[in-house]
């Protein structure tokens, strides 16, 4: 089944490049052929997962480059439901490209697809777990991209009120799916390891990133819409946190001593 990726890479880098762009016609009839192109792309990148799935007879979900597709799939997702929601023709462009770049590195730098599973990873919560985290990966990074776009208009001295509520709502949404990723991990871990917490590399980056985002929420909560450009910057150094939990953590030398190392 892998082998036919390189035919999903250039399909689904051709569709995401035709919806990036013809979503800025004028032409009604072009928007809407940028629309059917973006969902083509995500639907073929998730054709793809499902059949992997079944030829592994595992879920896609055990190696970086897997959990890359899944990232791929979702920013298709979500950039087609903001564009529906808020009108932002710019983040559907911002999703295709991620798309684009998630594939890519896949095909790049593919891992070795192979039906094993370890047994830690034999559990009912393997599945949701990494899943809703790759949600919530794909949601908190449209709202940073976001929030680097609120710096810009505000620093050009335009407005940021409506920029400033997308972000509000991709946090929220994200930021549930962050703490039931962080909920399933720890009842995860007491069925493989028979502990729900043993401040594992990858479990105190996954905590300290989930408290980056609750220091916006509390920012947010005290402060609203008085201080933009704050609440833009905590969602900025909260993405670098979640970068550091889903990639850097495997380059500290305390990954060595990490029960996640399978995840290399």
């Amino acid at each position: 089944m892998w082998h036919y990726f390189d035919i999903i890479t250039y399909l689904s880098v051709a569709l995401w490049l035709l919806g990036g762009g013809l979503i800025y016609g004028k032409n009604g009839m072009l928007r809407g052929l940028s629309i059917v192109s973006h969902v083509a792309a995500t639907l073929l990148i998730g054709g793809f997962i499902a059949l992997l799935w079944k030829n592994l007879d595992r879920p896609p979900l055990r190696t970086l480059a897997e959990t890359r597709i899944w990232y791929a799939f979702f920013m298709g997702v979500i950039g087609v439901i903001i564009y529906w929601l808020y009108k932002q023709k710019w983040m559907l462009s911002y999703s295709a490209v991620m798309g684009i770049v998630f594939v890519g590195l896949t095909y790049t730098h593919p891992d070795t697809m192979n039906k094993a599973l370890m047994p830690a990873l034999q559990s009912v919560w393997f599945i949701p777990h990494v899943i809703v985290y790759i949600f919530a990966y794909a949601m908190l990074g449209m709202a940073s991209l976001t929030a680097f776009y609120g710096i810009y208009r505000y620093k050009k001295g335009q407005e940021t009120h409506s920029i400033f509520g997308v972000i509000d709502q991709l946090i929220k949404i994200g930021y549930v799916f962050l703490t039931f990723g962080l909920l399933f991990g720890a009842l995860w871990a007491k069925e493989a390891w028979g502990h729900y917490w043993t401040w594992d590399p990858k479990e105190t980056w996954a905590l300290i990133t989930w408290l980056g985002y609750l220091v916006y929420l509390h920012h947010k909560y005290n402060h609203k819409e008085k201080k933009p450009l704050q609440s833009f910057i905590i969602v900025g150094v909260a993405f670098i946190l979640l970068l550091m939990c889903w990639f850097g953590v495997n380059y500290l030398p305390t990954a060595q001593m990490s029960v996640h190392t399978y995840t290399g």
